[in-house]
C-alpha cells in the first residue's frame, strides 16, 4: 500500500460533515499534509440521514457565529470547488404563540443584526403572504429569517472533500481507525488495519462514535466523552398539487416553518413536505445493556415509530392542513448525538496533549462549516478568533457520568426550542455535587442552582413563595425571587449576610521558580506572602483567558483560586504552559468556601473568632486560626463590594461555622444576589464580561496590566501595539434611564441615534443603587460619563446613560476598607 500515509501533521478520525471540513479548513490555513480516516463511505454517519436545515438562529452568540461563518461559506462553496450542490436559501418563518416567546425571538433577532444578518419581525397576516398555507390561529408573532434554508448533507460533505483533497489533504475511505498510542514527546500514532500513522495531533470527530473513540484516550488522561445517542424521527409526504402548483406558478419554495412552541419544523422537499418534531417523549439508544451500540451503523436507521409523533403530526396538520392531504412517502429515523447542553464539542480534549474533539453535533450541518473553521484555529492556533466556550469541551467535568448524559439528552431533545429564561433551572440530572451545608441550606428554604455540578442556593424563599418550574417562565426580573433577592441584597448592605460559594476551583502550585513562573503567566503583578490579589492572564493577542485570585506563599509556593465553572479550562492553561519541575494539584474538593460580608461582618465575627486579626487591612490573607472552634483561613474580600471575608475551611469544619453564624443572626443570600451586588461594583464575570472576545485592555483591566513588569508575559507585545494605537473597544457602565422590567441580557446591542455602537455583557438590577446596570463594550469616544445612548432589551430600546469610570456603589471602596 505504497500510498497509504505513514505521517501526517493532523489525523481526525470521523468522515462525517464535521470532520471534512476541519480537514477542509485545516488546508485552508496551510496545514495540508492533514489525514482523514473513515470506517465507511463519507457521510456513513449521521451526516447521510440529516434533514440538511441550515438555520442561523441562536441565542448563543458563540453557536450564531459558528452557522453564520457555515451559510457565508456554503453560499460559495459550489462554484470555490466546482461541486455542484442541492442549496435552497428558502428564508424561514419562525411561530411564536406568546409574548415571551415573542420577547426571545426580538432578542436572537437584534443579536442576528449586529452580526449582519436580516432578521425580522412580521404580523402572522404578513406571514401567510408568504406561506399561503399557514393558519394563524393563537399566533403572536413571527421571526422571518431570509438566510435559512437547506442542504444536501451528502453533496455539502463531498464538496469539502473535494476542496481539501485539491489542497492536498488526504481521505481514507473504508479505514477504520482502531486505536491511538501517545508517544513520550506527546505525538502519536493512530492505528488502522491498513497500518500505523504517526502524527501530532489527532482530532476526535466521530460523531455517534465519538464516546467508544474517546476511551482509547483514557489512557493518556481522558475521560468518558458526555453523551447520549437520541432517535430523530421525521418524515417526507408524497407529492401535494397545490403545494406543487404555488411553487410552479411562483418559482421558489415556500419558506421552512418552525412551529417552536409546539416543537417541530415543517419544510418543503420537492412538491412535499418534511415534518421532523422533537417529540416530548423521546427516546434514547444505545444506552441500555439490552441495546448495544453496534460495531458498524453505517448508513442504518431504526424502525420507524411514528405512533409516538401522533400529537405533532396532528398540530402540524392544523397549522397547515395540505400537510394532511398526502400520504407518508418516507420515514427517517436514525441517530443523532447529544451533550448535556444540546451543543457540541469543538476544542482541546480535557486532560490529553495534542488531542482535540470536533464532535456530538445536534445540528451539524448549519455548524458544521463554523465547526470545522474553530476547530482548525484551536489545533494551528491554539486559540480560536471568537470566544467558543460554549462549545468548549473543558465546560463539563467530573459530574457527567452516563446517566447524567442520559437524562439531560432526553430533556434537551424533548425541549429542542426550549426558551432558557434567566431564573430558570432545569431539572433533569441535578443533585450531582451537594456541599456538607446542603440538608442547612435547604432547611433556610434555599431554591438552587448547578455550577460545574455543585449545588448552590440562587435564592432563598419563604413559606408561600412560589417555587414552582411555571413560575420562572419569565425574562421579567420579577417573580417570587425578586422581593428575596431585595431582602438579600439589603441585608449584606444594612447588615450581616452569607453565602456558601461551592466549589471554587483551587490549585496549588509548588516547585523551584514557583512564583516567578506564573508571574511570567500574567499581565498583573503579584501580590507579597499574606496577600490577595486578583491576576489576568491573556493569550498572545492580549485577549482575556481567564481571571484567578492569586496568593504567593513564597518562591515556591502559589495559591490560585478561580471560578467553579472555570476549573478543568483554568487547570489545563497552566498545565499547558507548566515547566519542568513545576506541580499543580487540583484541590477544588479539599476546601468550602462562605462569604460573610456587610457593615456589621467584624463585629458578627468577632467573638466566634481566635487567632486571626480582623483588623488586618483589606486584601489580607489569614491561615492560622478558628471560627466557631474550627481552624479555617480569612481572606480579606467580598464579591459583594462591602466589609467581608472569605471562610475557607475543610468541608466538614463548614456546618459547625454555618451553625454559629446563623445563630448570631447572620442572613444566608444566594447567588442571585450576589450577581445584584457584584455589578454595582462593576465586577466581571467569568465568560460573560471577561472573554477572549476583549483585550484586557478593552475589558477595563488596565490597572491590573502592568505593561512595565520586568517579566514578560503572553500577550504583552499585542497589548503594548494596541496600547499605542488605541483600543477598539472600551468597557464601560450603564444605567438604564427609565427601565421596564427586564434587565440587559449577555449581547444586547447598544445603539447611538441609530448606529450600532456596542454591546452588553451582563445587565442585573441594583437593590442598593436602585438602578438596572449593564456593564458593556462600546466605542472608545463615547465613554464619557454622561453620554446617552440606547439598549436593546429584547426588542425595545430604552434610553441608558454612560457612568463614571468607578463603582455605582461605594465608588471610593471606603466600605470595602472599613
Amino acid at each position: 500500500m505504497a500510498d497509504f500515509p505513514s505521517s501526517a501533521r493532523v489525523v481526525i478520525i470521523g468522515g462525517g460533515v464535521v470532520g471534512v471540513s476541519t480537514l477542509y479548513h485545516l488546508a485552508k490555513k496551510g496545514w495540508t499534509n492533514c489525514v482523514l480516516l473513515e470506517k465507511n463511505e463519507l457521510t456513513a454517519g449521521s451526516t447521510w440521514h440529516a434533514a440538511g436545515n441550515c438555520p442561523s438562529f441562536s441565542t448563543s452568540w458563540g453557536i450564531m457565529n459558528m452557522q453564520r461563518y457555515s451559510l457565508g461559506l456554503y453560499a460559495g462553496l459550489a462554484e470555490e470547488v466546482d461541486y455542484p450542490m442541492n442549496y435552497h436559501v428558502t428564508g424561514s418563518l419562525r411561530l411564536s404563540h406568546s409574548k415571551e416567546r415573542t420577547q426571545e425571538f426580538q432578542r436572537a433577532m437584534g443579536m442576528a443584526n449586529y452580526q449582519g444578518l436580516s432578521m425580522k419581525m412580521l404580523t402572522p397576516e404578513q406571514a401567510v403572504e408568504m406561506y399561503p398555507f399557514l393558519e394563524t390561529h393563537d399566533l403572536d408573532s413571527v421571526l422571518f429569517d431570509p438566510d435559512d434554508g437547506d442542504i444536501d448533507p451528502a453533496q455539502l460533505t463531498q464538496a469539502l472533500a473535494k476542496g481539501a483533497r485539491e489542497m492536498g489533504a488526504n481521505i481514507q475511505r473504508f479505514c477504520p481507525a482502531t486505536g491511538v498510542t501517545q508517544k513520550p514527546n506527546g505525538t502519536w500514532t493512530v492505528h488502522t488495519d491498513k497500518g500505523d500513522i504517526d502524527c501530532e495531533k489527532v482530532v476526535n470527530a466521530a460523531g455517534y462514535y465519538a464516546q467508544r473513540v474517546g476511551e482509547w484516550f483514557k489512557p493518556y488522561g481522558g475521560r468518558t466523552v458526555p453523551m447520549a445517542t437520541m432517535s430523530h424521527q421525521y418524515f417526507l409526504t408524497e407529492e401535494i398539487p397545490e403545494l406543487k402548483a404555488w411553487t410552479e406558478k411562483n418559482g421558489c419554495k415556500v419558506p421552512l416553518l418552525r412551529d417552536v412552541d409546539s416543537s417541530y419544523y415543517l419544510r418543503q422537499d420537492k412538491n412535499g413536505l418534511n415534518l421532523g418534531p422533537y417529540e416530548r417523549n423521546c427516546k434514547a439508544h444505545w444506552i441500555t445493556k439490552d441495546d448495544p451500540m453496534p460495531d458498524d451503523f453505517s448508513f442504518q436507521l431504526y424502525p420507524d415509530d411514528l405512533e409516538r409523533l401522533e400529537w405533532y403530526i396532528e398540530d402540524a396538520m392544523a397549522r397547515v392542513p395540505i400537510l394532511g392531504t398526502a400520504g407518508v412517502g418516507r420515514v427517517i429515523n436514525g441517530p443523532i448525538p447529544y451533550a448535556p447542553d444540546g451543543l457540541p464539542l469543538v476544542g482541546p480534549m480535557p486532560g490529553v496533549k495534542n488531542a482535540f474533539e470536533a464532535c456530538v453535533f445536534t445540528f451539524g450541518i448549519t455548524q458544521g462549516g463554523g465547526a470545522g473553521k474553530v476547530a482548525a484555529e484551536w489545533i494551528v492556533d491554539g486559540q480560536t478568533e471568537w470566544d467558543m466556550w460554549s462549545v468548549d469541551p473543558r465546560r463539563y467535568t467530573d459530574y457527567t457520568d452516563q446517566e447524567y448524559c442520559n437524562d439531560k439528552a432526553m430533556e434537551v431533545y424533548g425541549h429542542e426550542y426550549a426558551m432558557h429564561f434567566p431564573q430558570h433551572e432545569w431539572p433533569a440530572a441535578r443533585d450531582r455535587k451537594h456541599s456538607t451545608l446542603h440538608s442547612r441550606l435547604q432547611d433556610a428554604g434555599a431554591v438552587f442552582g448547578p455550577y460545574n455540578g455543585w449545588e448552590r442556593a440562587n435564592w432563598f424563599a419563604k413559606k408561600g413563595d412560589d417555587k414552582s418550574l411555571e413560575a420562572t417562565e419569565t425574562w421579567s426580573r420579577n417573580g417570587p425571587w425578586q422581593p428575596r433577592i431585595q431582602e438579600e441584597c439589603e441585608a449584606v448592605r444594612d447588615n450581616c449576610g452569607m453565602l456558601p460559594i461551592t466549589g471554587f476551583s483551587r490549585y496549588h502550585v509548588t516547585g523551584p521558580g514557583a512564583r516567578d513562573w506564573i508571574d511570567s503567566l500574567t499581565a498583573s503583578r503579584l501580590p507579597s506572602p499574606g496577600r490577595v490579589s486578583l491576576a489576568y492572564f491573556a493569550d498572545d493577542r492580549g485577549r482575556i483567558v481567564t481571571e484567578m485570585s492569586v496568593m504567593a506563599w513564597s518562591e515556591e509556593e502559589v495559591g490560585l483560586i478561580t471560578a467553579a465553572t472555570a476549573q478543568w479550562h483554568d487547570y489545563e492553561w497552566l498545565v499547558v504552559h507548566k515547566p519542568d519541575g513545576i506541580t499543580i494539584t487540583d484541590n477544588t474538593k479539599a476546601m468550602e468556601c462562605l462569604l460573610v460580608t456587610g457593615p456589621k461582618a467584624r463585629d458578627t465575627l468577632a467573638p466566634l473568632t481566635e487567632g486571626h486579626d480582623l483588623h488586618a487591612p483589606w486584601l489580607t490573607v489569614s491561615m492560622d486560626g478558628k471560627v466557631a472552634g474550627q481552624n479555617c483561613a480569612l481572606i480579606r474580600v467580598s464579591f459583594a463590594g462591602e466589609l467581608g471575608w472569605e471562610v475557607h475551611a475543610a468541608p466538614n469544619a463548614m456546618p459547625a461555622i454555618w451553625d454559629a453564624l446563623s445563630g448570631a443572626g447572620v442572613k444566608p443570600f444566594g447567588m442571585y444576589a450576589l450577581n445584584a451586588l457584584r455589578i454595582e461594583k462593576g465586577y466581571r464575570a467569568w465568560k460573560g464580561d471577561l472573554s477572549t472576545d476583549y483585550s484586557l485592555l478593552e475589558g477595563g483591566l488596565d490597572r491590573f496590566t502592568k505593561l512595565d513588569k520586568a517579566n514578560d508575559f503572553p500577550g504583552k507585545a499585542a497589548l503594548l501595539a494596541e496600547k499605542q494605537r488605541g483600543v477598539a473597544k472600551k468597557f464601560a457602565t450603564l444605567t438604564i434611564d427609565n427601565p421596564g422590567d427586564c434587565d440587559a441580557p449577555y449581547m444586547s446591542t447598544v445603539w447611538q441615534n441609530g448606529t450600532v455602537v456596542g454591546e452588553t455583557t451582563s445587565g442585573a438590577f441594583g437593590y442598593r443603587t436602585g438602578k438596572s446596570i449593564a456593564l458593556a463594550m462600546i466605542k472608545p469616544d463615547l465613554t464619557e460619563p454622561g453620554t446617552k445612548l440606547d439598549i436593546e432589551i429584547y426588542g425595545e430600546r430604552f434610553a441608558a446613560t454612560v457612568m463614571d469610570d468607578a463603582p455605582l456603589w461605594d465608588p471610593q471602596n471606603e466600605r470595602l476598607r472599613a
